[in-house]
C-alpha cells in the first residue's frame, strides 16, 4: 500500500506544523512584535511574514505584491485576501507564513490584545525581532 503522503508533501506539512507551534508558543511576544511594527508606521499596508527558506526570518508583505500574487495564481488566494483586508491589528495578529512554494495565513486573538501585550513584554521592536527570528531559527526548519 502506498501512502499519500509524498516527501514534498510531507515536508509542507512539517514547516506548517512547525510553523502553527511557534506561533502558539511566542504568541504574545508575536502580538508585542506586531502592534510595535503597526505603531512604527499607521499607515503601512504591509502584513507580517515568516519566511523559512534559506532560514527563518521575518519578512513585510506589501499588499500590492500580495495583490499580484493572488492574480497571478488565478485568485485562488482570495479567502486569504479577504483576511488582509479586513486585518484589525489592535485586536488580531496576522502573520503570512512563506516556504516551499507556499504561504499560509495565520491569524488569532491574542489575550490580552495586542496593545496590551506590547506594554506586558516591554521591549522594543528590534529587539522583539532578534529575540524571535533567534527562537525560530531553532523551531522552524525548511
Amino acid at each position: 500500500m502506498e501512502s499519500e503522503i509524498s516527501p514534498t508533501n510531507a515536508a509542507a506539512a512539517q514547516w506548517r506544523q512547525q510553523l502553527d507551534h511557534f506561533v502558539r508558543a511566542n504568541s504574545q511576544e508575536l502580538a508585542a512584535l506586531a502592534w510595535g511594527l503597526h505603531l512604527q508606521d499607521p499607515d503601512n499596508d504591509a502584513t507580517l511574514g515568516i519566511d523559512i527558506d534559506p532560514n527563518p526570518h521575518f519578512v513585510t508583505c506589501p499588499r500590492a505584491a500580495l495583490v499580484t500574487l493572488n492574480e497571478k495564481v488565478d485568485n485562488q488566494l482570495r479567502v486569504m485576501m479577504g483576511v488582509v483586508e479586513n486585518h484589525n491589528p489592535k485586536v488580531e495578529v496576522l502573520l503570512l507564513g512563506i516556504g516551499q512554494g507556499q504561504i499560509q495565513a495565520i491569524q488569532y486573538q491574542p489575550q490580552p490584545e495586542p496593545p496590551q501585550c506590547f506594554e506586558e513584554v516591554g521591549e522594543d521592536v528590534e529587539t522583539l525581532l532578534d529575540r524571535l527570528e533567534a527562537r525560530m531559527q531553532g523551531a522552524i526548519s525548511a
